[in-house]
Formats: structure tokens, C-alpha cells, sequence
């Protein structure tokens, strides 16, 4: 795998602000033809729908986070809900790509119901589930270090569910601590919900991550809302890589950003999360910082198969 970036390189960042939006009610879908998908499946036709979908809410998050205005509200979700994404008044290139991307949704749904489609549902189909590096039942067993010193815990989180877009677990933390319960994260890496106590990032991460992709977002601990950390991103290094004996296809993010201290002030922030790219699993977490909350390091060690029945 290619050498991480120097820090510095991570700080160059495009922060500039669209001077000129554009009202929602002027974006139009950009037309595309129906005809480009008949003769797809139902199936290929679903799949194309959420990498549409899922393209569609990280421009609209982008936008979002360039502006300040926090619109949108967290876990999107495998269908996005087109009026609210416009609502943001995209300009200049975001517009644009919104609005191809809300002419090929449309245009893939035509085609659907030309070819009497069902609806996709939630579960994740099951040729596509065979094409991720875990498997439902399978645990997840991590080693947590606090400060990145001392005896390792066990952080455990065993895969439930498969869903489009999303992975549900159950979390068993830490013995002596409270955060255990339903865990679940997008296919970006994004944790959506997790148990009081334990480190968020709902919307940091973006799907397809990209060498020298650069992203923006909050790391909270679930329950305690003067506990939040602002950090910024770049993904510094891909490529595939072997991790607890599962090959996984490894995106690596160099952090940096500001903790906050009681809601008063705030201390540096800095770290690397490492995700695999196809299903989002945490690999790897390294935070540095001076408030306790956000100084952790949580790496997985082994993945256990699921249970006989």
C-alpha cells in the first residue's frame, strides 16, 4: 500500500463558498432515455438505483457542509427523498450533477415498471451479499486501547442483518462499559446509530472513497452532546489488503480537526480511520487528542464465522 501523505498535504482542502445558488425549483432532472435499461434485469436495475442514490445524498451532503446550514437530517438512507435535496439551492457543478442524477433515477424507475419490477425492498439480494468479506452471524473482534497505551479490550460486533446500504449489528463493549446494543453503519463506513457512550460519525465518510478524496464531518459520543469532535479528511492511500485473514479492498483517511472540551473550548485532533470500500467495515481507528473521549485506538484482530445452527 502506497505510503501515507505528509499531514500538511491533508490540509489542502477546497473550502471556498458558491457565491451564486441556484433555486431548487430550477434544477430540472436532466433527461435520459428509458431505453439505455431495458434490457436490464430487475435486479441490475435496483442495484443501479441505490449507487444513483447514493451518489445523489453525498453531492447533496457536500453542499450541505459548504453552506453550514444542516438541513439534511442524518441517515438518509437507501432512498433519498429528491425534494429535500434540491431544497438545498445546488450551484454550478453540484446542480448540475443532481440534476443528471435525478434524470437517470427517474429514467431507471420508468424502466422498472415498463418491466413489471417489485419493489426492491430493504434486504440486501443475496448474490449480492455473497460479494462482501462477511457474512451474517460472523463477529467482529476488535482491540480497543485508550490513549493507545495499556492492556487492550475487547470490542465485539457481531453482524445481524444485511440491508441495502446498510449493515446492522449487535456491539458488546468494553466489560465495565455501558455501551452495548444495536450498532448499525451505511456501506460508506458512517455509523448511524450506536449505543449511548459509545464514538459516532454519521456522516463523515463517502461512498467509493477515492485517492485523495477529501470530506468533512463530526465525530459525537452517542448521548453527550457537549462531546463532539469537527474533523476533516483525505483519503491517503487504497488498495486491497488482508486484515484479521479476510481480504478486504482498504481505504485509508487521515483526520484532523478540533475536539471539543465541555462546550468551552476545544484541543487538537488527530488520527486515521481505515475502511474496506465494497461494505464500509471498520478496520482500523486511531484518534490523538487531549480530551479523553477522543483518544482510541480500535483495531480488528480476527473475524469469527458464525455459530452452527
Amino acid at each position: 500500500m502506497p505510503r501515507p501523505l505528509p499531514a500538511f498535504v491533508v490540509c489542502l482542502v477546497v473550502t471556498g463558498l458558491v457565491a451564486c445558488a441556484t433555486r431548487s425549483g430550477e434544477v430540472a432532472p436532466a433527461p435520459t432515455n428509458p431505453a439505455e435499461f431495458l434490457s436490464w434485469d430487475c435486479a441490475r436495475i435496483d442495484d443501479e438505483l441505490d449507487l444513483v442514490q447514493q451518489r445523489a445524498a453525498d453531492v447533496a451532503y457536500s453542499v450541505d457542509e459548504r453552506a453550514g446550514n444542516n438541513i439534511i437530517a442524518l441517515g438518509v438512507g437507501v432512498t433519498v427523498f429528491w425534494p429535500a435535496l434540491l431544497a438545498l439551492r445546488p450551484a454550478g457543478l453540484d446542480a448540475e450533477e443532481l440534476a443528471r442524477l435525478k434524470g437517470r433515477d427517474e429514467a431507471l424507475r420508468q424502466a422498472a415498471l415498463s418491466q413489471g419490477c417489485p419493489p426492491a425492498g430493504d434486504a440486501l439480494p443475496a448474490a449480492r451479499a455473497a460479494s462482501l468479506p462477511l457474512a451474517v452471524g460472523e463477529r467482529l473482534v476488535y482491540e480497543d486501547r485508550k490513549d493507545g497505551r495499556g492492556a487492550p479490550s475487547p470490542w465485539v460486533l457481531r453482524l445481524t442483518a444485511l440491508r441495502r446500504g446498510e449493515l446492522e449489528y449487535w456491539l458488546d463493549a468494553p466489560p465495565g462499559s455501558s455501551a452495548s446494543g444495536p450498532w448499525r453503519q451505511d456501506t460508506a463506513g458512517n455509523i448511524l446509530a450506536a449505543p449511548a457512550g459509545a464514538l459516532q460519525w454519521p456522516r463523515l465518510l463517502r461512498n467509493q472513497l477515492a485517492l485523495g478524496a477529501v470530506m468533512a464531518g463530526d465525530i459525537v459520543v452517542v448521548g453527550d452532546p457537549l462531546a463532539r469532535a469537527r474533523v476533516r479528511g483525505q483519503v491517503v492511500a487504497i488498495g486491497p489488503q488482508t486484515v484479521a485473514g479476510r481480504r478486504f479492498d482498504v481505504a485509508v483517511v487521515e483526520l484532523f480537526g478540533d475536539a471539543q472540551r465541555g462546550g468551552y473550548s476545544s484541543t487538537r485532533l488527530e488520527g486515521a480511520i481505515v475502511v474496506d470500500r465494497v461494505s464500509g467495515v471498520l478496520l482500523r481507528l486511531d484518534l490523538r487528542s487531549a480530551q479523553g473521549s477522543f483518544a482510541l485506538q480500535r483495531r480488528l484482530v480476527r473475524v469469527e464465522p458464525a455459530p452452527a445452527p
